[in-house]
């Protein structure tokens, strides 16, 4: 299977290790795995900010660099998300880019989903050895409605000890340009969750999107907590020979 990391922009900036992970990952799963160079922002930004025409160049630049692959991988649901649901109503009903984007958008994932849908296993052979809690982020559990996809992985990465997080369903508060619009809410509601997260006792947090985890990490390390954050990703290419 010919596969395409999607990078994203959070990712290839700030947490380049979780892109390594995921391609890690996937070729000891035996993908051929590509890094499509060309590749630049979802445009979700600008979208959610109403900058429509741009989103509509980014989403045309987007099908042309991701066509002809079998799957295009994802470490986020937010961007998945926003390929998946918001392409589609950006394209003119009828276009080019209409076609294209329903061609490609049934074969964009995010990992857990792609791992479990279709490469049907969540088994992949990782070991961690600590104590862990996983944050739905709220893309990745009302846009992408993946359910428990990504504690079904953890659960059987041998080692790994996973506990229940308090409040797991609600909002972090980082929102991406809802932190900046309303920097005190998101600073209560980044508080609520890692008051939860400390209560579990874990070493270490777990989600799907790094975006959600700098925010949560923030909190965390000025309240000098000691707890980590780990992209899935990355739990799930360790391996005993790694540690």
């Amino acid at each position: 299977m010919r596969v395409a990391l999607f990078i994203t922009c959070v990712n290839d900036t700030l947490f380049p290790g979780t892109g390594k992970a995921v391609v890690s990952l996937l070729r000891r799963l035996g993908c051929d795995v590509d890094f499509p160079a060309a590749q630049t922002c979802c445009g979700q930004m600008h979208v959610n900010t109403g900058y429509r025409e741009e989103g509509v160049r980014l989403a045309r630049h987007f099908t042309e660099v991701f066509a002809g692959y079998d799957a295009v991988v994802a470490p986020s649901g937010s961007c998945a998300a926003m390929v998946r649901e918001q392409y589609p109503k950006l394209a003119k009903p009828g276009s080019k880019g209409a076609a294209a984007i329903a061609e490609l958008t049934p074969r964009v994932y995010e990992l857990s989903e792609f791992l479990i849908d279709v490469l049907k296993t969540d088994d992949v052979g990782a070991y961690f050895p600590h104590r862990v809690t996983y944050h739905p982020t709220c893309h990745s559990l009302r846009g992408l409605r993946l359910g428990d996809r990504p504690t079904r992985l953890l659960q059987n990465v041998r080692g790994l000890e996973l506990v229940p997080l308090g409040g797991a369903e609600e909002c972090c508060g980082f929102g991406g340009t809802f932190a900046v619009k309303n920097p005190a809410v998101s600073a209560a509601m980044g508080t609520d969750k890692a008051r939860n997260i400390l209560d579990t006792g874990a070493e270490v947090l777990c989600a799907a999107d790094n975006s959600c985890l700098m925010h949560i990490g923030g909190t965390l390390s000025r309240q000098k907590s000691g707890v980590r954050t780990m992209h899935l990703a990355e739990i799930l290419a360790a391996t005993e020979e790694a540690q």
